[in-house]
């Protein structure tokens, strides 16, 4: 069965064709960029960790508790890469014992965001894609 938006797709094929044909015209430079980034934000555990901050996590008992099944090691792990990398923000506040809260930062926001379409396309598509891709 062909739903809508797969008869429109066909229907418009020559302006799908031509915007592809554009996307497909990105210099080797912003090639690089892009996969680069893709894989960073396609790591596993990263996305699941941004979100849970911007949720409001913010202690590491909170992050753990949020991202289910991530251990501990790997955790701490991805969040200095998330620092490291400029989209978590790593606070230390000297209480006894001192307390580190951990929040995303403006790119790890904007990341989420951009992250988004993706969402929206796994739900049209992502029954179909998984089915495919397994």
């Amino acid at each position: 069965m062909v739903s809508k938006s797969e008869t429109d797709l066909v229907a418009d094929l020559p302006a799908h064709r031509s915007r592809l044909e554009r996307l497909g015209h990105i210099d080797d430079d912003a090639c690089r960029r892009f996969t680069r980034i893709v894989e960073f934000a396609g790591r596993k555990w990263n996305a699941s960790i941004l979100l849970a901050g911007v949720r409001g996590a913010r202690r590491f008992s909170e992050y753990r508790g949020t991202v289910d099944g991530i251990s501990d090691r790997l955790l701490a792990a991805r969040l200095r890469e998330l620092e490291v990398g400029g989209l978590i923000e790593r606070h230390v506040r000297p209480t006894t014992p001192v307390t580190i809260t951990y929040t995303p930062s403006a790119a790890g926001i904007q990341l989420v965001e951009a992250l988004q379409p993706l969402v929206e396309w796994d739900v049209a598509h992502g029954e179909s894609s998984a089915r495919d891709a397994g």
